[in-house]
């Protein structure tokens, strides 16, 4: 189900990308903030999904809830003058690679079970 979804999002972002190829310079800031919060929002899918914790609704809020308000973030920095989308996009990167942390280290223990038990088989057969 998961890899549906995924493969319907990637879909529909080619298609938006053919027919919408240039993005005006006036909504890039809100662009990039909300595409930072939105990968921050499928890496902490996947790895409450390793966790074995993952709940769609929780995963479907965050994704629009933490894009909106960065992209608000940006909005009001924008009226006040102050970078304020850059704090912002510290949390969303700092939270992207832990995430990315915990799935790099289930996988990297996968693969050690994996040669593991290869090694063993190996050692059977002498």
């Amino acid at each position: 189900m998961t890899i549906l979804f995924i493969t319907i999002g990637c879909l529909l972002g080619v298609i938006f990308g053919f027919l919408i190829p240039t993005i005006p310079y006036s909504v890039s800031n809100y662009l990039a903030i909300a595409i930072v919060a939105a990968l921050d929002s499928v890496f902490g899918g996947i790895a409450s999904n390793i966790n074995k914790i993952f709940d769609i609704k929780v995963f479907v809020s965050g994704f629009f809830v933490n894009a909106i308000l960065a992209m608000l973030l940006t909005f009001l920095g924008q009226k006040l003058n102050v970078d304020i989308y850059l704090a912002a996009i510290i949390v969303f990167i700092g939270r992207m690679f832990n995430n990315l942390g915990i799935i790099r280290r289930y996988y990297l223990e996968k693969l050690e079970k994996k040669a593991g038990n290869e090694i063993k088989k190996k050692v059977k057969k002498i």
